[in-house]
């Protein structure tokens, strides 16, 4: 693939800049933070129907849901420059990214019109009913279960279970929640997708705090009690929940690989300055000896691998092709990042312990604090203590390291399942 810019690609580069340049939030209205990752303060709801008017929220979208059918190209060129301007488009990524994609893929014209496009324009925040005590990455051993047949008409699903890990549940309008519908069928072909309005009766939400800051939470587990969901709020067919799962998680792991290696390739120049950033006593924070210095090379040579993967699989994709490398990516950049916060944390010895001390986005001697990930952006500029630990999300999220590998030899190289 030609990465060389032509003159239609650049004018698209200038004129995204531009309109940012013009239309950014205020640096004062992004630092008022948010509570978890449903929840759209009046700034950041007003920030995501500008994109979303301007034709910028999703521009590979056809202009009737809000985009500008911008080319594959154009797409990694968006990307590319709010991943380097680390410009969020909505704090409700989970509903962005994956919930209207779906309803796109999969409702009926009722639900894009009453919740696709509302999700787009900020109206309205999401979770997602996936992970189960017992049914985390194996999603087709979820428990949860929907009867048709009840509530007042007779005609609604009536829900009982327990999901966990349910990022922003707490704050979240609504729920896009896989469900079991058919006991009796293959554990793959009995799943339905409902979308379940979080304020329903007989649902109890647990927020779970973080490792990292104990008075935050984003997770939390949900407690279903015969909560009465209406029949016409099924996404997809009646047991037809594991193709909406897998189209889920499929515009998820598209979504993220370019903000993923950008990430990397901004703790590999962390590691980079941690050795020449002055301490006060003349002295660099670590000391570069050759085993420093080549753990970091190796760091870079991986990051640069990896935005090479990604050009091959946008190649693949704007040739009609399913990339295999967009599995790959998922795994490498997530444990990548987790070798390279393990390598500053190590390197500094002692002081690598220090919640407040420097981290891959905050050189020697920044100001302490930081650690609560309250504001877009904040979960990357913790202390290379505070990353590490993070770290381990990008290895859960979105399918575990151990998923993306049995992914991977199964459907990339072909091999039988043990």
């Amino acid at each position: 693939m030609r990465l060389a810019a032509d003159e239609s690609l650049s004018a698209f580069r200038s004129e995204l800049e531009s309109w940012l340049d013009e239309n950014l939030p205020a640096e004062g209205e992004m630092e008022k933070g948010r509570n978890s990752t449903a929840d759209l303060p009046p700034w950041a709801r007003a920030w995501q129907r500008r994109l979303f008017d301007a034709g910028w929220l999703v521009p590979g979208w056809p202009p009737e849901l809000g985009g500008r059918d911008a080319s594959p190209e154009e797409l990694m060129a968006y990307f590319e420059i709010l991943a380097r301007r680390e410009v969020p488009r909505s704090l409700n990524p989970q509903g962005l990214s994956i919930v209207a994609p779906s309803i796109v893929d999969w409702g009926t014209d009722e639900q894009r019109e009453r919740y696709a496009l509302a999700t787009l324009r900020g109206e309205i925040s999401w979770c997602i009913g996936m992970s189960e005590p017992d049914a985390g990455s194996d999603l087709a051993s979820l428990s949860t279960r929907a009867e048709l047949g009840g509530g007042p008409s007779g005609a609604n699903f009536v829900v009982n279970g327990q999901k966990v890990w349910t990022s922003g549940a707490h704050d979240a309008d609504y729920c896009l929640c896989f469900v079991r519908t058919d006991p009796g069928a293959p554990k793959h072909r009995g799943i339905s997708a409902l979308i379940i309005d979080m304020a329903s009766a007989g649902i109890t939400c647990r927020p779970l705090p973080e490792l990292t800051d104990r008075d935050h939470a984003d997770f939390d587990e949900v407690f279903f009690d015969d909560v009465v969901v209406p029949q016409e709020n099924l996404v997809g067919d009646l047991n037809g929940g594991w193709k909406v799962s897998q189209g889920s998680l499929g515009h998820e792991r598209s979504m993220l690989w370019i903000m993923n290696v950008t990430r990397v390739e901004r703790t590999v120049a962390g590691l980079v300055r941690l050795a020449s950033d002055g301490t006060g006593a003349g002295e660099s924070a670590v000391t570069c000896d050759a085993s420093y210095a080549d753990a970091v090379a190796s760091l870079a040579i991986d990051a640069q691998a990896m935005r090479c993967l990604g050009y091959r699989g946008l190649h693949r994709a704007a040739a009609g092709q399913a990339p295999p490398e967009h599995a790959i990516l998922k795994l490498f950049a997530s444990e990548t990042e987790r070798k390279a916060c393990l390598l500053g944390m190590d390197a500094l010895g002692p002081a690598g312990l220090d919640l407040d001390g420097p981290g891959p986005l905050r050189p020697s001697g920044a100001p302490a604090g930081g650690v609560p990930a309250t504001l877009p952006g904040d979960f990357e500029r913790g202390s290379w203590a505070v990353q590490y630990l993070r770290s381990f999300a990008g290895t859960i999220a979105g399918g575990t390291s151990e998923i993306q590998r049995n992914i991977i030899a199964e459907r990339v190289l072909g091999l039988p399942r043990s």
